[in-house]
Order: C-alpha cells, then sequence, then structure tokens
C-alpha cells in the first residue's frame, strides 16, 4: 500500500512539475508571480478570441491616432516657421501687419483689398486755378482728391504715385492721409503732364512709428502679361469718401484714347473708377499693381469703361521722376526754340503727325547746333513722348545744362513725314538772354489761346 501511495505521489508530482512548466505566468499589483488562466471550455475560448481583436483594434487604432497627431503636428510647425519667416522678411523692409488666418471660407476679393490698403493714399489737393473770362484773368482757389499708390522708398523719403491732373495747378498744395487716418504734408517730386503722371513725396521723419508699421510698398505686376477676360480690382479714394474697391474684369488691352493734349494707349477695365480713383491702384487676382487708376479719361455718358494707364508702361517715367532734382533756373536745360502743339483735331484736318511744331530755331542756339529746323515736329525726349510745349518744357526744367538729349522729330520729305534722330546739348537758360523770356511768354500765349488753336495754318516747309 505505501509502495502504491507512493507511486501515486510520485506519479501526480510529475504530472504536477509538467503542468508547472508549461504554464504562463503573469504579475498582479503588488509584484506577485500569479499563473495565467487559461479558459477550460469552448466558450471562454471563445470569448478570448473575441477579447484579442478587440485589444489588436485597440491597438491599431492607438497607432493610427499617434501617426496622424505627429504628422499634424509637423505640419502645424512647418506652417509656423513659413508664417514665421514672411513676417521676418517683411519687417527688413517695413513692418506690416499681415493675416495669419488658415481660413478658406474668406474672399479673394476681400484679402487682396486687405493686402494691398495698406499702400492706398489719399490725396487731398488745395490750390490757385487762374481762369481767363472775356480777356481777364481771375484766380480762385480750389480744392479736389484723388488716390495714390505708395511704390517706393529711400532713407530719407517715401515715395508715392498718382496722376498728374491730380495735383496740377498753382500753388498747389498737397497732404496725404494714410490707411491708419494719419496725415503729412507731401512735395511734389515730378510730373509729366504728357503721360499724366506725378510722383510726391513725404518726409519719412514726419511719419510717428506705428504709421510707418501699418503701411507698406506695392506689389508691381507686368501689365504686359494682363489678358482680356483676366479679373481686376480697382482701390481708390471715390468722391473722397475713402478708400473703396470695385472690382471688374479687363476688357481691353492698349486701347488708345484721344484728349485734350493728345493720345494714350491704356488698359480698359469694367470695374468703376470713379472721380477721386485717379491715381489709385488697379489690381489683378494675386494683389499686384497692374495700372494706375484714371477717371479723366472715362467718359460718363458710357457705363462700364474705366481706364488705367499700363503699369510697365508707367515704371520707367516713374523712376525718372522718383530721381528728379530740383534745380536752379541758372541750372536748367535750354534748348533754344519757338514752335506751337499740334493737337488731334489740327493733325486731322492738316495731315500733319502730333507733337510740337517748331516755327522758329534762335540763332546760335542749341537747337540751331545740333541742326533742328523750322517745320520739324518734335514727338519725342530722350524715348519719352513730348506733344505739347508744356510737356518738352517740363522735361527741360529738370534736365542740367550740358546734358545730351535726343529728340526724335517728324520731318517733311517729299511730301511724307519721316522720322528723324537728332543729339542735342542743352544750354543753360542764364546764357540764352531774352530769347528764354520770349520762350515762356510763347508757352503762355499758347495755353490761354488753346481753343484758338484749331483755326491755325501751318508752314509745311
Amino acid at each position: 500500500m505505501n509502495n502504491e501511495m507512493n507511486s501515486f505521489n510520485e506519479t501526480q508530482m510529475n504530472e504536477h512539475l509538467v503542468n508547472h512548466t508549461n504554464q504562463s505566468y503573469q504579475f498582479n499589483d503588488m509584484g506577485q508571480q500569479m499563473p495565467k488562466q487559461e479558459p477550460t471550455d469552448k466558450k471562454a475560448k471563445k470569448k478570448a478570441g473575441v477579447l484579442r481583436y478587440l485589444v489588436i483594434a485597440l491597438l491599431c487604432g492607438a497607432l493610427a491616432g499617434g501617426a496622424f497627431e505627429g504628422s499634424q503636428y509637423a505640419v502645424n510647425k512647418l506652417t509656423a516657421q513659413k508664417q514665421t519667416t514672411a513676417e521676418q522678411t517683411s519687417t527688413d523692409e517695413v513692418r506690416v501687419a499681415t493675416n495669419t488666418s488658415t481660413s478658406t471660407t474668406s474672399s479673394g476679393v476681400a484679402e487682396v483689398a486687405s493686402n494691398v490698403m495698406p499702400s492706398i493714399v489719399a490725396v487731398n489737393v488745395t490750390s490757385t486755378q487762374t481762369i481767363n473770362y472775356w480777356g481777364q484773368n481771375y484766380s480762385q482757389e480750389q480744392s479736389g482728391s484723388g488716390s495714390g499708390i505708395i511704390i517706393g522708398e529711400n532713407n530719407k523719403e517715401l515715395f508715392i504715385v498718382t496722376n498728374n491732373h491730380v495735383i496740377e495747378g498753382d500753388d498747389v498744395k498737397v497732404s496725404l492721409t494714410f490707411n491708419d487716418e494719419t496725415t503729412a504734408d507731401a512735395e511734389i517730386k515730378g510730373a509729366d503732364s504728357s503721360s499724366d503722371l506725378a510722383v510726391l513725396s513725404v518726409q519719412k521723419s514726419d511719419l510717428s512709428s506705428s504709421t510707418k508699421s501699418s503701411i507698406k510698398i506695392a506689389s508691381i505686376g507686368d501689365s504686359d502679361n494682363v489678358k482680356v477676360g483676366d479679373m481686376s480690382i480697382a482701390i481708390g479714394n471715390a468722391l473722397g469718401y475713402g478708400q473703396s474697391v470695385t472690382v471688374g474684369y479687363i476688357s481691353a488691352k492698349d486701347r488708345e484714347v484721344t484728349f485734350e493734349d493728345g493720345s494714350m494707349k491704356l488698359l480698359q477695365t469694367d470695374a468703376a473708377i470713379n472721380p477721386g480713383n485717379s491715381g489709385g491702384a488697379l489690381l489683378n487676382s494675386s494683389g499686384e499693381v497692374i495700372g494706375i487708376n484714371s477717371s479723366k479719361y472715362s467718359d460718363e455718358s458710357v457705363e462700364g469703361m474705366g481706364f488705367a494707364i499700363p503699369i510697365s508702361k508707367a515704371v520707367p517715367i516713374i523712376n525718372e521722376l522718383m530721381n528728379r532734382e530740383q534745380l536752379d533756373v541758372s541750372e536748367q536745360g535750354y534748348l533754344g526754340i519757338k514752335g506751337q502743339d499740334i493737337t488731334e483735331s489740327v493733325s486731322e484736318a492738316y495731315n500733319m503727325p502730333q507733337g510740337i511744331y517748331v516755327g522758329e530755331v534762335s540763332k546760335g542756339s542749341p537747337a540751331e547746333k545740333a541742326g533742328l529746323v523750322a517745320g520739324n515736329i518734335i514727338t519725342e525726349i530722350n524715348g519719352r513722348s513730348v506733344t505739347t510745349l508744356e510737356a518738352l518744357q517740363e522735361v527741360l526744367t529738370y534736365t542740367k545744362a550740358g546734358t545730351k538729349v535726343t529728340l526724335t522729330v517728324k520731318e517733311l520729305s517729299e511730301g511724307n513725314y519721316e522720322d528723324k534722330t537728332i543729339e542735342v546739348t542743352l544750354g543753360s537758360k542764364s546764357e540764352a538772354g531774352t530769347t528764354t523770356t520770349t520762350e515762356d511768354e510763347q508757352q503762355q500765349q499758347q495755353r490761354q489761346q488753346q481753343q484758338q488753336r484749331q483755326q491755325q495754318q501751318f508752314p509745311m516747309n
């Protein structure tokens, strides 16, 4: 019996050892090792299988969620880095408050307007206007408003481009209103009546730090690449009420528009351009300036026809105007001619090119030395169109004596006008004596007799 018990205990012990060796373990909360309970029936096994799939699903979900959050965190970090870089780049030039919102529901036009408004100013002008009434000259003060675009800067000055007709007149005083409603006095840096462009300058020392931080230089586009049908956005000080936005499309390119003193090729848009918009910006859908609005060429009897000076044609003139120097009379260039303007109506009536008809060349003058003769019609100086004596005089006023300039003239040859270029070294007005006074009087007379020019006849040789 003892042998049987010993045999039983030994067998039982061996089975227990085998089971103990093959059994898996787990740890309880106290760190004690406990045998893992295995299911002993089919129902328990099925239950364990379901639990296993649930655990796997939960693990996959957690891993996917972590990957998503990790990728989103990386995107957010990159976006933040890009925004910071853009703000730092803009602060290097002019500190501008930019819109960092990631919302995609805002209007494209609204975003463009918001970004460009800091580059647009209201131009307020007071001047003295001389009126000729029944042979008598009368003076009266008048005020007006327009728009301007911040176009450039140097260490001391901020430059704004506008239309010449906005600031023309006698005893002109100009003030600007910026987008933060602050104002500053401006000086006329240079003006060109033939292109209807003018550049104003403001001393940076006259601007507060808050104003400097709220304005920026406009982004310039390429009007040559504009296509008919492209969106156009006009921003300006319409009717003097403050900045407003109108939207339309480019209706035509190189639209030749004639006016009192000549003609220009302009961009045509159906975006409303009203009085006060002159000098403001015509933008593309990216917020780049493609034109300088001008209500001067708008026809009030026709709706949906606004015009703007193409920016690509304006930039060379603007660059010249920004760098103009105020010269003493003794330093100003002198040509030495007497002439009359050939307007569009005179051109059509007598089959002559538009320009400045040279009626007389002063003896010993730079013009005579260069070969300019009576009967020539001046159309350009240094590649810039000049169709009036006033426009020619503007260029000479800012050109130093001794400077060599290139004139493009029309010369009559065998019944046809042919182009000819003449290089002239300008003399000094101080050396011209009474001839200069006669030339100035001639210009004044031309302005007073503007309505009678159609009746005048010009010799052909």
